[in-house]
């Protein structure tokens, strides 16, 4: 039987109650307001690292406050259940602050992942991950797409 989307939206409280630490987990965040070509294939890769994908995604505050008050395009609980609908993803849990930090230490991943505009020293969450023995994996993006593109093309 297939896993509804909405059962994969977990609270961090949740997660750590039943996580399994013997599985390696993955963890990327984002907006994801316009889900595109390049998330999918940036988030299969990430799965493939691992045994779970979490994926944190930002609130509609927090992407009102880092993208302007136009964004986001779809509302958080749209974002969500479009990533829980993906068979690759396995947790998605919701984040308010501007940075994902605290999100990361208490959900305490193995790989840490972030897309090709991001280096290693500009990942938040780097030092801690690493501090814990985890591992930070960088992975290409997927030339010619993004948010802001698809956006432009409606204007």
């Amino acid at each position: 039987m297939i896993e509804l989307p909405q059962n994969k939206i977990v609270t961090v409280e949740s997660f750590n109650s039943g996580y399994d630490r013997s599985r390696k987990l993955v963890f990327t965040n984002g907006c994801f307001d316009i889900l595109h070509r390049g998330h999918i294939e940036y988030l299969y890769q990430a799965r493939n690292l691992g045994d779970a994908l979490m994926v944190g995604v930002n609130t509609d505050n927090s992407v009102k406050r880092l993208k302007g008050e136009m964004r986001p395009i779809n509302g958080e609980y749209d974002r969500m259940m479009l990533l829980a609908s993906l068979y690759f993803v396995d947790y998605v849990v919701l984040f308010d602050e501007d940075t994902p930090l605290q999100l990361i230490k208490s959900v305490r991943p193995d790989i840490l992942v972030k897309g090709g505009d991001y280096t290693r020293d500009t990942i938040v969450g780097a030092d801690f991950v690493e501090s814990t023995g985890g591992e930070v994996v960088v992975i290409s993006f997927v030339e010619g797409y993004s948010t802001t593109k698809v956006i432009n093309k409606m204007r």
